[in-house]
């Protein structure tokens, strides 16, 4: 294995008492919640809704497959501190190796299955995994060839790869590196969780935020049992079977789908892909319900030409978050008569606030909620949000990183901004950090905007959210260009980011040019000021085939 020296935060003795003292912290490993969970309820139903790799059977057939994944990786070495990255759809493998990582003690990494090149090879480089689970190819993108490119110089990386083909991945023509995942079951099993110390990490979660990579925020066995049950304790009981379709590469939506469940005796529901003509025929077929997630996934229900009155009853509440929640959005689900209400976190730190529904309509549509239980919050005077809490994450891979955002208290720099109300409830008004969120989705700026000015008579660019009704924001580019030069067209700009290897995700969906931009006494781009002249309609998206 490794030899890795993770150098986490040190949480103040008194906080370390008081989680413990409140059972906030508990002793409790992620292999033992998983364990003690599914003891009571192998029977559960776990399906995959899935054109692809549908599945369908029960939480007791996909913990056998764990074990027996969990009893083959230990075989080679694989145990407590070992790194498994996964970068898998929301298929049944994700759930199989997710619970076999945790039956290890190895520290989880989930990778979105849309990442590329780019974003992977910097999340292998800074990891140095023992294990990779990957797939072959999900929509356009070719995992298979990435890999084998990624991992050409890690000969003791162990690759298992899952095929979306319904052909025999044995059979077909694979990288010598790779193993197909079925090859790594039907072996005999670990039939106990390994002991590892909770206070270690349990999961790396990459976040592109203001950097230009992605950061890697480090949680233990502790914050994210912890968060587990905030989450768990947040959500009404009650309404019927969920749909889960925020992608379990991502951090939350992996403790929702395999965590969360094991709490509450939920069945589990996954979609790989949100196609909203088939959730609402999930809906109606087999009586799924959408109960919350990001804007999106419920504005791109309501807006929907199929959508109709009768999955208004598959859809009682709808807690938000994730990415801006727009007040009109919130407003337009009270009229419909769904009990909306939103909280607010982070992957750093996951949950600060929320509303529950019980609260007035209009805290629940206008505030961001009021701190949760162990969560303690702050303003500073120009108003930016601080938080320390039982979930808070312990620390970024780079140590420096984690020194710039905690003060000596414990308390976490949230880089967002905020109003309090004499009631204790939150509102975020901006955010000092530069990141776009969309549908969930963080998008670094500066990594956009450093491929961006490569294009051909580009001088500079500023990429900047704009907000909107379906994903909460998306990207726009604003550019400003060398004299006498054209502005490039969203084919050119997408193109480009392609053949860079970024995320389609983070693409421009706007482009703007101004021959200046509005900058601060020593030069610097005011950002916020190109927000507000977009916001406004003050600055016009262009389309160089229709000139405006």
């Amino acid at each position: 294995m490794t030899e890795r020296s993770w150098k986490t935060r040190t949480v103040a003795p008194e906080l370390v008492q008081r989680y413990l003292d409140e059972g906030w912290w508990t002793n409790e490993t992620l292999g033992q919640m998983v364990a003690s969970g599914l003891a009571g309820q192998r029977d559960a139903a776990f399906n995959v809704h899935s054109a692809i790799r549908p599945w369908s059977g029960t939480f007791g057939e996909i913990d056998d497959r764990a074990r027996e994944l969990a009893g083959w990786l230990a075989g080679r070495g694989v145990g407590p501190g070992s790194v498994v990255v996964m970068q898998l759809p929301n298929w049944a493998e994700a759930g199989i190796a997710f619970w076999a990582a945790t039956y290890l003690g190895a520290v989880v990494v989930p990778v979105v299955h849309f990442y590329g090149a780019k974003e992977v090879r910097y999340i292998l480089d800074t990891v140095e995994p023992e294990v990779v689970i990957t797939i072959d190819r999900f929509g356009p993108s070719d995992h298979l060839a990435t890999y084998a490119d990624l991992l050409a110089d890690r000969p003791d990386t162990t690759w298992l790869l899952v095929s979306a083909s319904p052909v025999d991945p044995a059979a077909a023509a694979l990288p010598e590196r790779a193993t197909p995942f079925d090859q790594a079951l039907g072996g005999p099993r670990l039939e106990e969780a390994l002991p590892v110390d909770p206070d270690a990490p349990a999961v790396i979660a990459f976040t592109s935020g203001t950097t230009r990579d992605p950061k890697g925020v480090i949680h233990s066995h502790r914050t994210i049992g912890f968060e587990t049950r905030q989450l768990n304790g947040m959500f009404p009981t009650g309404g019927p079977p969920q749909i889960t379709g925020a992608p379990v590469g991502h951090f939350i939506g992996m403790v929702n789908a395999f965590l969360v469940p094991l709490l509450r005796s939920r069945p589990v529901n996954l979609v790989d892909v949100w196609n909203p003509t088939e959730i609402l025929r999930l809906m109606d077929d087999e009586g799924l319900g959408l109960t919350g997630g990001a804007t999106y996934f419920v504005t791109s229900l309501l807006d929907h030409p199929d959508f109709a009155d009768r999955h208004l009853k598959l859809m009682p509440f709808a807690g938000l978050g994730g990415s801006p929640v727009p007040i009109a959005v919130m407003e337009r689900l009270h009229s419909l008569g769904i009990d909306a209400f939103r909280s607010y976190g982070s992957t750093e730190h996951p949950s600060i606030t929320g509303c529950s529904l019980a609260d007035p309509v209009e805290k629940r549509n206008t505030t961001d909620g009021y701190a949760l239980p162990g969560v303690e919050i702050r303003l500073t005077d120009e108003g930016e949000i601080l938080s320390r809490g039982p979930d808070c994450f312990v620390g970024y891979v780079d140590p420096s990183l984690t020194e710039a955002v905690f003060d000596e208290e414990g308390w976490y720099r949230t880089g967002d901004i905020g109003v309090l109300d004499d009631q204790g409830y939150l509102a975020i008004t901006d955010r000092i950090s530069d990141v776009i969120i969309r549908g969930g989705e963080n998008i670094s700026a500066q990594e956009v905007e450093e491929l961006l000015i490569q294009l051909d008579g580009v001088a500079e660019v500023g990429v900047v959210a704009v907000p909107d009704d379906r994903f909460g924001e998306r990207a726009a580019a604003v550019f400003r260009l060398v004299e006498g030069a054209e502005p490039p067209d969203l084919a050119t700009v997408r193109a480009h980011l392609e053949a860079a290897g970024l995320a389609r995700q983070k693409w421009p969906e706007l482009l703007h040019h101004v021959p200046e931009f509005p900058r601060t006494p020593s030069g610097k781009v005011q950002k916020f000021r190109l927000r507000e002249e977009l916001r406004a309609g003050r600055l016009h998206p262009y389309d160089p085939e229709r000139p405006s």
